[in-house]
């Protein structure tokens, strides 16, 4: 386990290098970094932030093929904007090496009880919404461990948050079917001319996003350092497509089929 001093030194590393824009090398090029390591930076982090008054909103997951738990990250205040009527403008300045990436938002409308089942949790939900993540790398190349990664924010920099619809107990109760027969599409376009990017389906990914939810509030009890899920969090479930290269002056859409979820429309400056 990193000692707290270097915990903070790699800490202030990244958010130096966050306010300026640069990039570094990945951490594990200096240190043998492992999980735990990569969430005692993180923790830092999170300590530096709310002390400075930023206000925690949520967690943010990430899940790949070969992963068995998600990684995940806190969302803060400063971090996510709600769309108005779907559409959004978001700044690109210092941004290292932007990606955007699709993803399912959830809120929690009560607490989970610690060891609830993966239904109980469904029963805690209170609306769903689409939402596209940006994601940024300090490390060159987007080459880094995933510890690196747990430790750099999640690679989260903003999330831009669609029109919330509120879930019945018959949806919370079929929310892996309703999500596995669902997909995405997300397209870029430049000067009014506009190109399907990616598509993803709900069927395809590493886990669903009910699952993944539940592995995080299984492995939040284990993670001592940080708070279990609470009433009121945002939640997002990991991206329905790969990471998308953006740069200013893109115009970002998506859109849903066999899912009631309205797509979006993001603007990049």
């Amino acid at each position: 386990m990193l000692m707290s001093t270097k915990a903070n030194r790699f800490a202030h590393l990244l958010l130096k290098a966050r306010a300026s824009g640069s990039l570094i090398a990945p951490l594990s090029k200096a240190e043998n970094l492992g999980q735990d390591d990569a969430y005692a930076v993180a923790k830092c982090l999170m300590d530096f932030r709310i002390a400075q008054g930023e206000v925690p909103l949520g967690r943010k997951i990430s899940i790949g093929q070969q992963q068995e738990m998600p990684m995940w990250a806190p969302l803060f205040d400063t971090s996510v904007q709600f769309a108005q009527e779907n559409v959004a403008l978001h700044s690109l300045a210092k941004a290292q090496l932007p990606r955007l990436a699709p993803v399912l938002v959830f809120k929690l409308g009560r607490t989970p009880n610690a060891h609830c089942t993966l239904t109980e949790l469904a029963d805690c939900l209170e609306w769903m919404a689409h939402g596209f993540e940006i994601m940024v790398s300090p490390y060159r190349g987007w080459e880094f461990e995933q510890a690196d990664a747990i430790a750099a924010f999640g690679l989260h920099r903003g999330l831009v948050v669609g029109e919330p619809r509120m879930l019945s107990a018959q949806t919370r109760r079929n929310l892996d079917e309703i999500v596995a027969c669902a997909s995405v599409s997300v397209s870029c376009g430049i000067k009014g001319n506009s190109a399907l990017c990616a598509a993803g389906f709900g069927s395809d990914l590493p886990a669903s996003p009910l699952h993944a939810l539940w592995q995080l509030h299984q492995q939040l009890q284990q993670q001592n350092s940080f708070t279990a899920l609470q009433a009121g969090e945002l939640i997002t479930t990991g991206s329905w497509t790969e990471a998308l290269p953006v740069k200013r002056g893109e115009v970002w859409s998506s859109a849903f089929s066999q899912i009631s979820l309205p797509g979006l429309h993001v603007s990049f400056s």
